[in-house]
């Protein structure tokens, strides 16, 4: 698993995730992930997981401890171009229901 930044022109910065987030992947990048939100001065960040091909209880909860943080300091977490079996395992534990959870960009 792998991921690279963009910074958009509205100034959210868009993480693009690549690979599988399970227990290997996420162990890969989680704490470069906890470094880019420490960092940055970006309020809105968004997971573009439209490169992630599989989500497993590991990188569920990499993603809502980020959105904890995110939260703690007041801003925002949201994933987008979620697809296939992430967006399965999303649906499954209501994830939507507290982190925004998008198929497109808008």
């Amino acid at each position: 698993m792998d991921f690279e930044c963009v910074e958009t022109p509205k100034g959210k910065l868009i993480i693009k995730l690549n690979g599988e987030m399970n227990v290997v992947g996420c162990a890969r990048i989680h704490a470069s992930l906890e470094q880019i939100i420490d960092t940055t001065h970006n309020n809105h960040l968004l997971f573009d997981l439209s490169q992630v091909s599989f989500i497993d209880s590991t990188g569920i909860g990499v993603i809502v401890f980020l959105y904890k943080r995110l939260r703690a300091e007041g801003r925002m977490l949201e994933m987008i171009n979620v697809q296939r079996q992430p967006m399965e395992m999303m649906e499954l534990l209501r994830i939507g229901s507290v982190i925004p959870v998008r198929t497109e960009l808008r």
